[in-house]
Formats: structure tokens, C-alpha cells, sequence
């Protein structure tokens, strides 16, 4: 069986934190938001300037409200922060 794909590692990650569905699926859509507006760059390979160019598209380009932004910064630091991709990228050189 193959290793579960980035958003459904994101998925058990936040299932086994208890949070809500309804966290569950903002991050999802963020995350996802946040890959999509990088070509499909894994989120691995990014860093610092790749979030804040993304948190900048968000509120020049698509006019979101800071609490909006304040939720997919969220987001993306509970991918990058609870160890996600740290793990992925720890496994990825084994």
C-alpha cells in the first residue's frame, strides 16, 4: 500500500488533533489554494517567501479581509509547523 497523498496526510493530521470537520476543511482549501497559486510546487520545496508572496496575493490581489488571512496563514503553518512536511522530507531521504 502506498504512502497517502500530502492533503490526506494533512487530513489525518488535523483528525488525530481532534479539531473540527469544519478546520478540517478550511486547511484543506487553503493548503490546496496555497500548492495551486505555486504552479503545483510542493509545499517542501517552498519556504518564507513563497507563504508571504501568497498571503500578499490574498489580500492585494483577491481583497480577503485580515481575519480571512489570518486563517490561511493558519493553515499553512499547521503544515509546516506540526510536522508534515518535516516528516516528508526526513522519509524522502531514507
Amino acid at each position: 500500500m502506498g504512502k497517502p497523498k500530502l492533503l490526506d496526510q494533512v487530513r489525518n493530521a488535523i483528525r488525530t488533533r481532534h479539531l473540527s470537520y469544519r478546520t478540517e476543511q478550511a486547511y484543506v482549501s487553503w493548503i490546496r489554494s496555497y500548492i495551486l497559486f505555486h504552479n503545483k510546487r510542493h509545499p517542501a520545496e517552498m519556504d518564507k517567501p513563497e507563504v508571504s508572496r501568497f498571503l500578499t496575493h490574498l489580500a492585494v490581489n483577491k481583497n480577503v479581509a485580515a481575519s480571512t488571512q489570518n486563517q490561511a496563514l493558519s493553515a499553512i503553518l499547521f503544515l509546516y509547523r506540526d510536522g508534515i512536511i518535516i516528516c516528508l522530507v526526513l522519509f524522502s531521504l531514507l
